[in-house]
């Protein structure tokens, strides 16, 4: 299954190369092996590696960048179901895509960047109960809250 997709993956020789641990869990198979664009979708040069008890594993060092990839398990092309980013492939099936990150603090914000975000919500903090925005009363010039007298 050769993929002519290419990415702007442009390791230069400076590049800093980020460790990456590719994993996969099935007590039947007899061989899992990685293909993708950073091996040139050569499955047997990326082999991972069995603990003997259905868990399998490689670890290697990417360039930062954005990759697409499948695993392979006994001859069969399969997106990684540890990864939930997809794109279709021309062959009619789905490609896992890696992020490598630059850095920790990258991987963090790439990270962060996915989770959903909670807008128009604040915490009451005399009571710690989640509060809509329409119910905040306003604030003064010292963001007080502006209270009603009785």
């Amino acid at each position: 299954m050769k993929h002519n997709h290419h990415h702007d993956n442009a390791a230069g020789a400076d590049s800093q190369l980020v460790s990456v641990r590719f994993e996969f869990t099935d007590p039947t198979a007899s061989s899992v092996c990685v293909a993708g664009t950073f091996n040139d979708w050569q499955p047997e040069s990326k082999t991972l590696h069995s603990s003997g008890t259905g868990n399998w594993w490689k670890e290697t060092a990417l360039a930062p960048g954005t990759y697409e990839y499948c695993l392979v398990v006994d001859g069969k092309w399969m997106p990684d179901p540890l990864v939930s980013e997809t794109v279709p492939n021309p062959f009619g099936g789905r490609n896992s895509v890696l992020i490598v990150a630059s850095s920790p603090l990258a991987a963090h914000l790439a990270d962060a960047e996915k989770q959903p975000l909670i807008k128009d919500h604040f915490c009451d903090s005399s009571t710690g109960e989640l509060a809509n925005a329409e119910t905040i009363p306003p604030l003064t010039k010292n963001n007080q809250p502006k209270t009603k007298k009785l």
